[in-house]
């Protein structure tokens, strides 16, 4: 974030109670039908990912893992995230060096992020064009296996505010 914004904004994305439970089973039972498992780190990382209302580090995963009783230590949390981003739970939006829960459903996608520099807000939006853009590294001989789209700017209430 670049500026302060002091004026109000509509609650997070983030997940709560039966939602974020919902989330979390739908999680495993996808990796189940893959043959992973969703180890209870894995599963924890996943949580605070869905329950945040926009981008964390992962140090910030960190501290927040050990205030549910347990401890974690860096790399369990790196392990976790780098499996999440592999099985499409999470993206890491490089300009922020932040992670964010998949808002866009279970099928391989592009993902493409619209980041307020001004409040933080961030939303994850199918990218218009990426079906052609990979049809057309594969004709080029390249296998995109993973595509991020960033995007900085003011959100609406940022703008009208």
């Amino acid at each position: 974030m670049t500026e302060h914004c002091d004026h109000e904004h509509a609650g997070g994305l983030g997940l709560s109670g039966h939602a974020l439970g919902r989330a979390l089973a739908e999680a495993e039972a996808r990796c189940g039908d893959d043959g992973q498992r969703l180890t209870a780190p894995r599963k924890r990382v996943l949580e605070l990912l869905l329950a945040a209302p926009g981008p964390v580090k992962a140090y910030d995963l960190i501290g927040a893992f050990g205030e549910a009783g347990e401890s974690a230590k860096p790399p369990t949390v790196y392990r976790a995230l780098e499996f999440l981003e592999k099985q499409g739970f999470a993206h890491r939006i490089e300009s922020l060096n932040a992670f964010v829960a998949c808002r866009l459903g279970d099928s391989p996608h592009a993902a493409a992020f619209l980041i307020c520099d001004c409040c933080g807000a961030t939303r994850e939006v199918e990218p218009a064009g990426s079906a052609a853009f990979v049809a057309s590294a594969d004709a080029a001989g390249y296998e995109v296996q993973r595509m991020t789209i960033e995007a900085h700017g003011k959100c609406e209430a940022c703008r009208n505010g």
